[in-house]
């Protein structure tokens, strides 16, 4: 299983950057997909996810109404739109896949990872 995350950049506060994660090797459908970052000195946190089918989704409440996840099960690709950001948006992001199709939120219960793509918002 291999992902492959992209989109990232450098932006100013207060605009949008949309991120996107390709899969290969899984049925991509049947499992969930979440997307996590981590800022210099800090733990990686979970930021969003979703359920295998697209049905349901779930954000950190730092995020929460800027942040937009999706998926395209036939292009086997999870995006994550964000919107709104901020200096403390500043982090390393990963998407990763995980071992069912529920949405968990700890890393832990993740198998395959991105590379990460670095986002930079400037105040």
């Amino acid at each position: 299983v291999q992902l492959q995350a992209f989109g990232g950049g450098l932006v100013q506060a207060g605009g949008s950057l949309r991120l996107s994660c390709a899969a290969s090797g899984r049925t991509f459908s049947s499992y969930g997909l979440g997307w996590f970052r981590q800022a210099p000195g800090k733990e990686r946190e979970f930021v969003s996810g979703i359920r295998g089918s697209g049905s349901t989704t779930a954000y950190a409440d730092s995020v929460k109404g800027r942040f937009t996840i999706s998926r395209d099960n036939a292009k086997n690709t999870v995006y994550l739109q964000m919107n709104s950001l901020k200096p403390e948006d500043t982090a390393v992001y990963y998407c990763a896949l995980g071992r069912r199709v529920a949405i968990v939120r700890s890393e832990y219960e993740y198998d395959y990872w991105g590379q990460g793509t670095q986002v930079t918002v400037s105040s």
